[in-house]
């Protein structure tokens, strides 16, 4: 029997040996045949695209935030999803916000703001803002055939240097040979006339790696620095909480398509019905409209069908969809920009709800509608949560559910009632499902509505079928609402608004599917 260390081929270098599949030839003649007659690319868009205007209002409101700091923003690098292959690109929000760019253009790129003088950067603000981009190798590299993660070969075309300027009307420059100057140069204490770098980190360890080495050698103390850069990332999540036209465009967009998608589902719940992994049916028919109409889901859909949907963030979705049960869609399509839309619906799986069902859903409804009343500028956001949850403790009052007087069960010290409805009312929503995560208290869940803020209205009931607090007609029910809400000038408009709410809405509107289907 032959050693392992004796096998032909085992001096091959283990990063080399993912490329054993591919049996590419090597010899010069190959070489040389592949590096000729292409036709030239095709002519690329001229002009700006429609949201570079906007991503320079947001870069220009950064600066004004940290004068004489360097700023870097990373896209994020390629992650693997298995041995060699990678899951699909998407950049950090932070970096799609300040650039605009979507889809998977510019894995590995990094913004970075320049300090200059006040007053005299971009747009009048304090930087001079840079995108540093690794540009797709020429027809005549052997990288063009041979790179499968940036070979044109491989992957498709991406922009040029030139290409995304024009596009976003931003300088460029290729990284490799200019990034590591442009985030270290000059960089230091600023007591020693040193400029201090504040890093969007945990978003690409080789840039995080670079960043530490210069603050290590130029004798910048690291604890301190991961509280700048902490600041860096709160500016980020605090500059998306109120939405510009192009931003709420997005939004409607996605809305929409995330409405067809619902439709989808209720075509397809007969065949759910039938199948024994039912929810999976659920879960493919609206990731079929997600990638048909958008980039991707916004976040993995919640297909919970019986008691599956009294678990808050069911996503196996392996359960069976049964006649008689109601099914908790919890999904939103992410449109190409990386906006997304977050509805959910509660439906009847044979199309009607049975009382005990209706009751549950319409107190739902009515706590959803309190919290819209609130939805207008000047209120603060965490009202919009004491509006809801104040409905539903009276509904479970009116039920004989809770188990303490009705005031008890409102008051700091009770809270009672929620032991059936544990999470938050609303989140911020745009970039991220869970939108501007990183803004401080004072200004999210504190925060004074405005104008152009986006999140979602979701309150919700659940019953888990082993709860024994609830008499057993309640058990293995579960139901949330949730809208996509826009705060206007004098109150709020329910985005989502076109797919229906009420049971009578959501009975009416699954017929007709089902009428038109001729199910």
């Amino acid at each position: 029997m032959t050693e392992a260390n004796d096998t032909p081929g085992s001096d091959q270098p283990l990063e080399d040996r993912v490329n054993n599949r591919s049996q590419r030839p090597s010899s010069e003649a190959f070489k040389k045949f592949m590096a000729g007659q292409w036709a030239p690319a095709a002519p690329a868009p001229t002009g700006p695209d429609a949201v570079a205007p906007y991503a320079a209002c947001r870069r220009h409101a950064l600066s004004l935030r940290f004068p004489g700091e360097r700023l870097v923003v990373p896209a994020g690098p390629l992650k693997v999803r298995s041995n060699d292959t990678d899951y699909r690109f998407r950049p950090h929000s932070g970096f799609a916000h300040l650039t605009g760019l979507g889809l998977d253009h510019e894995p590995d790129a990094v913004l970075v703001f320049e300090p200059v003088a006040e007053g005299t950067g971009d747009d009048g603000g304090n930087h001079r803002a840079t995108l540093y981009f690794r540009p797709m190798a020429g027809r005549d590299s052997e990288e063009f055939y041979s790179n499968a993660r940036s070979g044109e070969f491989w992957i498709g075309p991406r922009p040029t240097l030139e290409e995304l300027s024009a596009r976003l009307a931003l300088p460029t420059a290729h990284m490799d040979a200019e990034l590591e100057d442009a985030i270290t140069v000059d960089a230091g204490p600023v007591e020693l006339n040193g400029i201090r770098i504040r890093l969007l980190r945990e978003v690409d360890q080789t840039v995080d790696a670079l960043v530490d080495t210069s603050r290590i050698n130029t004798g910048i103390d690291l604890e301190a620095s991961d509280a700048l850069d902490a600041g860096l990332s709160e500016a980020l999540s605090e500059l998306r909480l109120v939405k510009d036209e192009w931003e709420v465009e997005q939004m409607r967009a996605a809305v929409e398509a995330t409405i067809n998608g619902f439709h989808d589902v209720v075509e397809a719940l007969p065949r759910a019905i039938e199948h024994k992994r039912g929810e999976r049916v659920v879960e493919g028919a609206f990731f079929a409209r997600a990638r048909e109409e958008g980039n991707d889901l916004g976040y993995d859909t919640i297909a919970a069908s019986g008691n599956n949907a009294t678990v808050l963030h069911w996503i196996r979705n392996n359960g069976q969809v049964n006649t008689g049960e109601l099914l908790l869609l919890d999904a939103g399509v992410e449109a190409d920009s990386l906006y997304t839309a977050d509805i959910t619906r509660t439906l009847p799986v044979n199309g009607r709800y049975s009382d005990v069902q209706r009751k549950v859903y319409q107190a739902v409804v009515d706590a959803a509608d309190a919290a819209f009343a609130v939805a207008r500028p000047g209120r603060r956001f965490r009202e919009l949560h004491e509006a809801a949850v104040a409905v539903l403790a009276e509904r479970l009052d009116a039920w004989g559910l809770l188990p303490v007087p009705l005031e008890v069960a409102l008051s700091p010290e009770g809270q009672h009632h929620r032991r059936w409805m544990p999470h938050g009312t609303s989140h911020h929503l745009g970039l991220d499902v869970h939108d501007c995560a990183q803004a401080k208290r004072e200004l999210y869940l504190n925060g004074i509505l405005e104008e152009g803020m986006v999140f979602t209205i979701e309150p919700g009931l659940y019953f888990k079928a082993e709860d024994l607090s609830v008499p057993e007609e309640y058990r293995g029910i579960g139901v949330r609402l949730e809208d996509d809400v826009l705060v206007t000038a004098d109150g709020c408009e329910n985005l989502s608004a076109a797919l229906p709410r009420t049971p009578e809405e959501v009975e009416s509107w699954m017929a007709g599917i089902y009428a038109a289907r001729g199910i």
